[in-house]
C-alpha cells in the first residue's frame, strides 16, 4: 500500500521532532499506524488476500518493536505519540 504523497507529508509533519525529521521512531509509528489502518479497510472487502495479511502482520509487529523501543528512550514521547494516535481514530 502506498500513501498519498500529500498524505505521508501531513503525517510526517504532525509528528517529526525537528525540520528535517523524516525518519523518527514517532514518525515511523505514525506512518506504520496510517498503513495500517488502510489495510484493516482493505480486509473488509477482500477477505482471501492473504499475501497483503501477512504484511499486515510485519508492520504490526514492527511498530509494536519501535513502539517498545519508545517506551526505553523516552516514555514522554511514548504517551505523546499514543495519545495523538489515538486522537486521529
Amino acid at each position: 500500500m502506498v500513501l498519498l504523497k500529500e498524505r505521508k507529508s501531513e503525517v510526517i509533519d504532525n509528528f517529526k521532532v525537528h525540520s528535517k525529521d523524516t525518519g523518527s521512531a514517532a514518525v515511523q509509528v505514525a506512518l506504520l499506524t496510517e498503513k495500517i489502518n488502510y489495510l484493516s479497510q482493505h480486509f473488509q472487502t477482500h477477505k482471501k488476500d492473504h499475501h497483503s495479511r501477512r504484511g499486515l502482520l510485519v508492520m504490526i509487529s514492527k511498530r509494536r518493536r519501535l513502539l517498545t523501543y519508545l517506551t526505553k528512550t523516552d516514555s514522554k514521547k511514548y504517551k505523546e505519540i499514543v495519545e495523538k494516535l489515538a486522537l486521529r481514530k
